[in-house]
């Protein structure tokens, strides 16, 4: 029965990651559409098709590998520049400057400025035969500006009349900016939507002021994780034992104000140390009253997310606030919706704060995947590793079976989430990095438009990719590694 949860669990997560890709490209395309782009593919997955249709001007499918998605617009690079053997063809001399006006509007605005000067032989040179007079062509042969050339031959061969205003690089940057973001965008709506329906429909574990252990003293942070948990003669005794606190206990005051929520308990007890203070908690339906003074001692810093910090180093960051020495009950509680957009905020800012530290994190990776060291349950994982995770938490049996759906509808919204931060990164091939260029566009644009200098025309990302392939690479380096670190040294929910 274990196994057959942990498949199920696996396959919830699979199917609802590939939704989540199939969405965030329909999200390109939409817009792309609607500003009259033509799409010729939109497709889930990389590798060999194993179906589409054709719908229109586009192709749908499906292809192998669903370990992603695209969608194909024709004009992504400007149009190839004409070559020698093209003026052959049209029985023009290679290297000659043929006096005719450009059709493209743009390069009949600027062709003034940038076109080649007129040709002058000295008075030797005009001494010369006529089959001796040559001139030399300039022809840029350096591996990144062929690189960039090939790109946009290729990307012309899918070019056809009727094309010339429907080119995605001809586009105002505003547009091509909707048009990328739309992905991104998508995911961000979907996390959205998932957290607001788990919370409202099903709600979230959340700590009430209802007492389910008491200690009978206080263990220092430094003890704790040195694995002591045994009383000492030198530990200070735990103020809620002392005042008569016991497991079923729910407080309902503490100093005078009521409590409803353990988090207005847990501030009031952190900001009254040292301080003898008057609590009032029910037992069996009575009422009692009873005094304590919280003693003041280290605790961890955690964020909005519950997790512990660490500085620098790695090593646990603590405050010293109040302490009793009591644990909170959980129950699910209902959230309204609304409440989905703290939490997919905290969330993003999270994602964020991997992705900032990200060389960092990946190094973490390598030491502990190849090393005896323990592994960050806070860092990075591969699709591998989210498989792993939703396959174990379908298979605790102890768990309502709603409650494991909520947690793994939530796992697909944190994917979404990362999805969407991660694809904003300004670098190529990712979506922000189309946006970089559009944004470097406009503002070059806009500089010249200031200066009085003619159009600069649209930024031609082909001459990029030297960097895109070798963001590319650090990709597939990076997920080869999260895999193969998912694999043999896991990250577990449950021990």
């Amino acid at each position: 029965m274990t196994a057959l949860l942990t498949v199920v669990g696996i396959l919830i997560v699979v199917v609802g990651i590939i939704v989540s890709v199939a969405l965030h490209e329909i999200g390109h395309l939409l817009p792309a559409k609607l500003f009259k782009v033509r799409v010729t593919q939109y497709m889930v997955g990389f590798g060999p098709t194993i179906w589409s249709t054709r719908r229109g001007e586009t192709e749908y499918g499906i292809k192998a590998i669903l370990l992603g998605g695209y969608v194909a617009m024709i004009g992504m690079y400007p149009e190839p520049e004409k070559k020698a053997d093209d003026a052959a063809a049209t029985g023009e001399e290679p290297g000659e400057q043929k006096a005719t006006e450009p059709t493209d509007s743009y390069l009949r605005e600027v062709g003034a400025q940038y076109a080649a000067p007129p040709i002058e032989r000295s008075a030797a040179a005009e001494q010369l035969p006529d089959e001796a007079k040559r001139t030399v062509a300039s022809h840029s042969t350096g591996l990144f500006q062929q690189m960039s050339a090939e790109a946009r031959e290729v990307a012309a061969e899918e070019l056809k009349e009727g094309d010339e205003d429907r080119l995605f690089y001809k586009l105002p940057a505003w547009k091509k900016i909707i048009v990328m973001l739309g992905g991104p965008a998508m995911n961000g709506l979907l996390a959205l939507g998932l957290t607001a329906g788990t919370i409202s429909l099903h709600g979230t574990n959340e700590a009430v002021p209802r007492v389910t252990e008491v200690y009978e003293c206080v263990v220092s942070v430094q003890a704790s994780e040195a694995g002591r948990d045994e009383c000492t003669a030198q530990d200070p005794p735990g103020p809620a034992y002392e005042a008569g606190l016991r497991p079923g206990d729910e407080i309902i005051e503490f100093r005078g104000e009521p409590i409803e929520e353990w988090d207005e308990l847990t501030a009031l007890i952190r900001e009254a140390a040292g301080e003898s203070s008057q609590l009032v908690y029910l037992r069996e339906g009575q009422q009692h009253t009873t005094t304590l003074a919280p003693i003041e001692t280290e605790r961890p810093v955690t964020d909005r997310l519950g997790r512990i910090q660490t500085d620098a180093t790695g090593q646990m960051i603590t405050e010293p606030v109040g302490f009793i020495g009591m644990g909170a009950d959980q129950e699910v509680i209902r959230q309204p919706p609304w409440e989905a957009g703290p939490i997919v905020w905290a969330q993003t800012e999270a994602v964020v704060g991997v992705v900032a530290t990200l060389p960092v994190r990946m190094y973490d990776v390598a030491v502990t995947t190849f090393t005896d060291a323990e592994r960050d349950p806070d860092g990075p994982v591969s699709v591998v590793g989210v498989g792993r995770i939703a396959g174990e938490i379908s298979a605790q049996e102890q768990i309502p079976w709603e409650s494991r759906l909520a947690t793994l509808l939530s796992l697909v919204a944190g994917v979404n989430v990362a999805l969407m931060v991660f694809n904003l990164i300004p670098l190529l091939p990712l979506d922000g990095g189309h946006v970089a260029g559009a944004l470097w566009e406009a503002l070059r644009r806009r500089l010249a438009k200031l200066r009085g200098r003619p159009d600069p025309g649209p930024f031609d990302i082909s001459k990029l990719l030297p960097l895109t392939y070798v963001v590319a690479i650090l990709m597939f380096a990076m997920g080869g590694l999260l895999i193969y670190a998912d694999i043999v040294d896991p990250i577990r929910l449950f021990e």
